[in-house]
C-alpha cells in the first residue's frame, strides 16, 4: 500500500518566484492495483509520481510504502527501500553500451546480488517480457516497444512491490502501446505488483487502470473508479478529459 499524507512540492523559477507543482494532497493506493495519474500538461502528475520514491522530496507531508515512512529514512535506508520500487521511463533510459541482459542486470548489480542469481533472474525477466531471444543485442538494435519492455524487465528484476511508470507509452504507436500495456497488466496480475502510471491518454486509463487520480494545476481534483473500461468523473476537468478521448 502507498499512502501520501498531505504531501506538497514547490519549485523556484529563474526569476526567483515560487510555484506550487503539487498542492497539499492525501492519497491511498491499494496493494496490487493499477492506479493512474492523469491531467493536462503541467498538472503535477509526474512530480507527484517522483514524490512516491522521493526522487523529489516533498516539502511537507509523508510518503509511506508498506507502512514504512520513506521521508523519515536515512540516505542508506532510502536506498534500501528503493529496491522495492521499480521505475519505467518515457524515453526508456537504457544504457546504450550494455546488452539487453546487462541492462536488466544493472539494478541487481547495484543491490549486490551474486552473478549466479543475477543470471537466473535476468533470464526470468526476459521470459516474462518476451525478449529471451534478444538478450545479447544492444538497445540500438531494438524497436521502441522492445526497448520499453526492457525497461519494464529492468524495473521488475529486483522483485519490487511497486512499479512507477512515467508516460511509458507516449513515444509509441497505438499497436505497440497495446502490447506494452498488456505486458504491464500481465505483471500486475501474475505478481500482484502495484503499478502507478502517469499518462495523458484516457485510452490508457480505460484499458488497464482500476482507479485514476485527476490532477489540475497541482491540485487533486478527484479519484475515479474505472469499471468495464469506463469512468464517470464528476469534476469539470475530468468530464473534459473524458470528452476529449
Amino acid at each position: 500500500m502507498i499512502v501520501l499524507d498531505q504531501v506538497s512540492k514547490r519549485f523556484q523559477r529563474r526569476d526567483k518566484s515560487w510555484f506550487d507543482a503539487v498542492h497539499p494532497l492525501s492519497l491511498t493506493i491499494e496493494q496490487g492495483e493499477i492506479f493512474g495519474l492523469m491531467g493536462y500538461s503541467g498538472a503535477g502528475k509526474s512530480t507527484l509520481l517522483r514524490l512516491i520514491n522521493l526522487l523529489e522530496r516533498p516539502d511537507n507531508g509523508r510518503v509511506l510504502i508498506d507502512e514504512h515512512d520513506l521521508t523519515a529514512l536515512s540516505a542508506s535506508g532510502l536506498r534500501q527501500a528503493r529496491q522495492n520500487i521499480g521505475m519505467v521511463f518515457q524515453q526508456f533510459n537504457l544504457l546504450s553500451n550494455r546488452s539487453i541482459a546487462d541492462n536488466i542486470a544493472f539494478p541487481l548489480e547495484i543491490a549486490g546480488w551474486s552473478k549466479a542469481d543475477i543470471d537466473v533472474r535476468v533470464q526470468e525477466c526476459l521470459n516474462i517480457v518476451g525478449l529471451s531471444e534478444h538478450s545479447d543485442k544492444y538497445p540500438s538494435q531494438l524497436s521502441g516497444g522492445q526497448k520499453q519492455r526492457v525497461g519494464i524487465a529492468r524495473a521488475l528484476a529486483p522483485r519490487p512491490h511497486v512499479i512507477l511508470a512515467d508516460e511509458p507509452t507516449s513515444a509509441l504507436d497505438p499497436i505497440t502501446t497495446r502490447s506494452v500495456l498488456e505486458c504491464l497488466q500481465d505483471i500486475n496480475q501474475r505478481f500482484n505488483v502495484t503499478i502507478v502510471i502517469v499518462t495523458h491518454e484516457m485510452s490508457v486509463i480505460r484499458r488497464i487502470c482500476n482507479r485514476v487520480a485527476l490532477l489540475d494545476n497541482g491540485h487533486l481534483v478527484e479519484v475515479v473508479n474505472v469499471e468495464n473500461n469506463q469512468l464517470y468523473p464528476q469534476s469539470p476537468v475530468g468530464q473534459e478529459l473524458v470528452r476529449e478521448d
